[in-house]
This record gives C-alpha cells, sequence and structure tokens, in this order.
C-alpha cells in the first residue's frame, strides 16, 4: 500500500487493494515454506516456533504454503503485467530462499533484500508507476541486508551446526557486521535524494534522517546484542517508509 500510495493510487484503488492482499498472502506462503524448510534449524535457534513446538506438522504447514501459493497467483493474475513479472519473480524467490540460497555467504541476505524491496516496486506497479517508489525499494532493500546480517549473527550456532555457511561464518562475525554497517551507510547516503530532487519536501527529510540514524545505532548495537539490534532494524525501516508516505502526503495537501 505505501508503494501504491506514494506512486499515486489516483483511481487505481480496486488494484493497489488487490496488490495488498497478494502481498500478504505471498508472504504467509513464504514464511510458512521457511517454516516448513528451516524445522531443524529452529528447533535449535526458535524452539518456541510453531513446528518446533509441535502445534503445527511439518506436513501441514507445506500444504498451508501451497494453498496459499495457489491463492497469490490468482490474484496476481488480475493485476497489470509489470506487477505479473515482479509477481513471479518474488514467488519462485520465496520457495527457493530456504532451500537453495539461504546458505549461501550474502546470497540469502541480497534475495530477501531484494523480496523486501521489492514489495514497494510491486504497489507501484499495480497502479502503473514504477518510477517513484524505486529509491524507496532501494532503502528499503539496502536496510533488509544489514538486517539480514546482523540476525546470521544471532542465529550462528544453529546455522553452523546446520552445515550452512552465512555470511558470518564464512568471514567471521565482526566483519560481517561491518560488510551490514558499510550497506546501511549506503542507503543512508541516498536516502535524501527524494529531498534533493524536489520530490518531497522538509518534512520527507526530517522522518527520513530520524530512520536513518535509529538504523545506524542498530548496525552498531549488533557488534554488542545483536538479537536487540534486528529488532530495532523494524523501527528504522517502518520510519524510513513512513517519510515517502509524509513525504508523498505534504504534496496532496
Amino acid at each position: 500500500m505505501t508503494g501504491a500510495f506514494v506512486a499515486g493510487i489516483g483511481d487505481e484503488v480496486a488494484l493497489a487493494a488487490v496488490a495488498v492482499v497478494t502481498t500478504a498472502v505471498a508472504v504467509g506462503a513464504g514464511n510458512a515454506i521457511n517454516d516448513y524448510f528451516d524445522r531443524e534449524i529452529d528447533a535449535i535457534n526458535q524452539p518456541d516456533r510453531a513446528i518446533p513446538r509441535g502445534d503445527v506438522s511439518p506436513r501441514g504447514a507445506l500444504w498451508f504454503s501451497i494453498l496459499l501459493f495457489v491463492v497469490a497467483v490468482g490474484l496476481t493474475l488480475t493485476l497489470p503485467l509489470a506487477a505479473i513479472i515482479i509477481a513471479v519473480i518474488n514467488l519462485v524467490a520465496l520457495v527457493t530462499y530456504t532451500s537453495v540460497f539461504k546458505g549461501l555467504p550474502a546470497f540469502g541476505n541480497a534475495l530477501v533484500a531484494y523480496l523486501v524491496g521489492s514489495t514497494f516496486l510491486f504497489g507501484g506497479a499495480a497502479v502503473g508507476n514504477l518510477e517513484t517508489p524505486v529509491v524507496l525499494g532501494f532503502l528499503a532493500g539496502t536496510a533488509t541486508f544489514a538486517r539480514e546480517i546482523i540476525k546470521d549473527v544471532e542465529d550462528l550456532d544453529g546455522d553452523r551446526e546446520e552445515g550452512l555457511n552465512t555470511l558470518p561464518i564464512a568471514i567471521g562475525s565482526d566483519r560481517a557486521l561491518w560488510v551490514a554497517t558499510v550497506t546501511l551507510l549506503v542507503a543512508v547516503a541516498v536516502s535524501p535524494l527524494p529531498y534533493l530532487l524536489g520530490t518531497f519536501g522538509a518534512a520527507y527529510l526530517a522522518v527520513v534522517l530520524l530512520a536513518d540514524i535509529v538504523m545506524i545505532y542498530a548496525c552498531i548495537e549488533g557488534f554488542r546484542r545483536p538479537t536487540v539490534a534486528q529488532e530495532r532494524f523494524k523501527y528504522g525501516m517502518f520510519l524510513a517508509a513512513l517519510a515517502f508516505v509524509v513525504g508523498r502526503a505534504s504534496i496532496l495537501v
């Protein structure tokens, strides 16, 4: 919805609503299949999750994921071609993330980062405008990449026991956290661009700078408390998305 609003919904409210529901269903499908593939790792890293706890069977999670994927595909076919292309790429990425890419240093992180960033592009594509949400998608993607690395540091023990080769395992936790920090600083450097180009005004700049501060602090905290840091990152990413909403709203007023 944020991507569609930033792009300018206009008369395409129905298409924006379909895009929102499609995204929610697709993310649910991706989370369910991720829980299915990650059930042995979660038994070590997060034993309170549904499958390790015994509340949901692996087979049940798999079939639930398939059902949601089918619904997501059906909804996607009602959207414009650009949105369909993004959705097809994303659905393949959701299925292959845990089974193929998660254990590869940085590749799994990059795929998740793309998926998060592309949700804003998907909203824009649904209402026929991909240009305006591009910066938002880039910022969301780079911030997610940094957060995913911090989360890999948090999950280091379980990932190592399962034989995964995540970035912290491949190059060490501190070096991986520096990669996350540098990546975030790139996003911070790009974040004022909509203001500098005159797309959005001072209200956008104020909120996005606050988001930058929160996420920079989260990166620093990642060296001491990765669990707290990756949670704090969510607040910064929410503020970054809010900055674009505020920026767009200030134009409409």
